[in-house]
């Protein structure tokens, strides 16, 4: 009897120890996209003012934009013509999102931030 709460105890501590750790290395993963669209999506939500259905639809876009950019840019040659087309893309859609969600002053804000 002792043996088997042994056992169990020894079980229970080791599944609270494993969450523990896939929590931590998921939250310090800095190179995924969501993790890269969150920060850049709070600095943009305290200094365009951003509502909260904003805040949502500009997160997507740079998710989308970050998954794209880790595709077909990083790690490749700028200078070559596709992958400077497929940039210049992926930089217009993010564009056209942003032109939607955004209303005039705070797109202009966003323009200026980006030059």
């Amino acid at each position: 009897m002792k043996n088997l709460l042994t056992v169990l105890a020894f079980a229970v501590t080791m599944l609270l120890g494993v969450q523990t750790t896939s929590a931590q290395q998921l939250s310090q993963d800095k190179s995924r996209p969501e993790v890269i669209a969150k920060t850049e999506t709070a600095k943009l939500t305290e200094a365009l003012n951003l509502s909260g259905d904003q805040s949502r639809t500009v997160f997507r876009a740079l998710v989308a934009k970050e998954v794209s950019y880790q595709k077909n840019v990083d790690g490749k040659d700028l200078k070559d013509a596709a992958v400077a087309t497929e940039k210049k893309k992926i930089d217009a859609q993010l564009k056209d999102a942003m032109k939607k969600t955004l209303n005039d002053e705070q797109y202009a804000q966003w323009v200026k931030m980006n030059n």
